[in-house]
């Protein structure tokens, strides 16, 4: 196998294994987890560092928080460095949610281990430590990397189709209602 496929299998279990977390959680999306969890390890985040940490736009991550908000998951406040700056923290449910959320998560990653021989769990788990120290990025302080508009293929963010609604991902392309409550998505 090589390596190529080795990482892109990588980067598919993961990203199923958050989805199914999410799903297991059910009002929430993968989406707005992405953005609690960043809140999580970054508590009083501006929003514009919110929207580097997801990989999203100012405006977008701001209707984000927006829904955040108003589920009860996150709080607003003025900013402990600078009153003109607004404070992002998340709230009490948003801690459990997320602590819910990473508990699924690694329920399934330890099974996924258990399928290791025991003799080589170890090694697996410093590798998989030098891997996770090698992409290095801190997501919220680090910039966005931005595809040249005529690249073509997926865009950086999904941010575009999450249901301001609902929060669902909608898959057809280009997203124009959402699959979950058929809400009309705002053109992107």
């Amino acid at each position: 196998m090589e390596a190529d496929d080795v990482l892109l299998g990588l980067a598919r279990a993961l990203v199923g294994v958050s989805t199914r977390a999410a799903g297991e959680l059910g009002t929430v999306s993968v989406v707005q987890l992405r953005a609690l969890t960043v809140l999580r390890q970054r508590p009083d985040l501006a929003l514009a560092a919110l929207a580097r940490g997801v990989g999203g736009g100012v405006s977008t991550t701001s209707r984000l928080v927006d829904r955040l908000v108003a589920a009860g998951w996150v709080d607003r406040r003025p900013s402990p460095a600078s009153r003109r700056t607004v404070s992002l923290r998340l709230t009490a449910a948003g801690e459990d949610l997320v602590a819910r959320y990473d508990a699924l998560r690694l329920a399934e990653l330890r099974a996924a281990l258990d399928g290791v021989p025991p003799e080589r769990r170890a090694a697996v788990l410093e590798a998989l430590a030098e891997f996770t120290a090698g992409v290095g990025l801190d997501v919220v302080t680090a910039p966005v990397p931005r595809a040249p508009a005529d690249d073509g293929g997926d865009p950086a963010c999904w941010l575009a189709r999450v249901c301001p609604a609902c929060g669902r991902l909608a898959d057809e392309d280009p997203p124009t209602r959402c699959p979950a409550c058929g809400e009309e998505l705002p053109a992107g």
